[in-house]
């Protein structure tokens, strides 16, 4: 028993010694674009690494805000007070990131149930079909993506970005897997009190595949925010840029600013790690459920 202690204790201080190793790794290029982001640029370009500013400055926030300037918003094609165009892309952004993941979210759920639990025919095809373009590169459909977004007049618009993003085979795959795990016995007991499909699905289904869900608002929301090819073909139109673009484009008017970049990038950072501290708690419990399902 002493023995078989010792060596309990002596994994857990190895995993958590491992673990720490491996948060420091991970969160280290989050500190180094922070830090850079308040450097001068002598720190910046020095040939030895700074690892601490040697005086904490604002002029790489300043010259991201001040670079450009467009309206802050537009509602019903009417556009808001103008302001620094940084803060217009990291609306841009925002907004793009949420509604596709919301979207996303919701119709996936309705997918997923529909597949794990609908007896329909042609059902084991369509499914087939969804796992086969989890496989098929965004590049292939590009083309026939921006005819679509220019026939339905939504080219350079945020909702050229939201819309393809919203059929994600990979989402379906996963509430699917969830939803398989929910028991019939349940849905047909809700069926015998009276309730359709919509308080169904509502009531019943949506709290069950939660994790699922919370899991994949996060791969949603950063998969949006950090496609840059997507993005750079749809958006055209300074006032339409995302933080990614809108940043890349400062930094093709000239020499690359380090500072600029590491500054755009910090604050581009904020809403990501929001979200993620938000969804944290259903992250690894949606992997881990998502993947001995089914």
């Amino acid at each position: 028993m002493k023995i078989s202690s010792g060596r309990t204790k002596a994994y857990k201080v190895v995993s958590f010694i491992i673990l720490i190793l491996l948060a420091v790794l991970f969160l280290f290029p989050l500190y180094w674009i922070i830090t850079g982001a308040f450097k001068p640029a002598a720190d910046i370009y020095n040939q030895e690494p700074v690892w601490w500013p040697t005086e904490w400055v604002a002029k790489n926030f300043e010259n991201l805000f001040n670079k450009r300037t467009a309206a802050l918003f537009s509602l019903f094609g009417i556009d808001g007070p103008t302001g620094p165009a940084a803060i217009r892309w990291l609306i841009n952004t925002v907004f793009m990131s949420i509604m596709a993941m919301i979207l996303t979210c919701l119709t996936a759920a309705l997918a997923g149930y529909a597949l794990a639990k609908k007896r329909f025919r042609g059902r084991a095809v369509l499914f087939g079909l969804i796992v086969c373009a989890m496989a098929l590169p965004k590049q292939v459909i590009l083309i026939p993506l921006l005819k679509e977004m220019s026939a339905l007049n939504l080219y350079d618009t945020l909702w050229a970005v939201i819309i393809p993003t919203v059929g994600w085979p990979f989402g379906v795959f996963l509430m699917k897997q969830f939803s398989e795990g929910i028991p019939g016995e349940i849905l047909e007991a809700a069926r015998i009190d009276g309730a359709g499909e919509l308080k169904t699905f509502s009531t019943v289904v949506l709290p069950m595949v939660k994790p699922g869900i919370g899991a994949l608002a996060i791969f949603t929301f950063i998969n949006t925010w950090n496609d840059y090819f997507m993005q750079l073909i749809m958006l055209s139109s300074n006032a339409n840029y995302t933080s990614p673009l809108g940043i890349a484009t400062l930094q093709a008017e000239g020499s690359v600013d380090m500072g600029l970049l590491m500054a755009g990038a910090a604050l581009a950072s904020v809403p990501i790690i929001i979200v993620f501290l938000i969804f944290q708690k259903y992250f690894t419990q949606g992997i881990t459920m998502g993947a001995v399902k089914g």
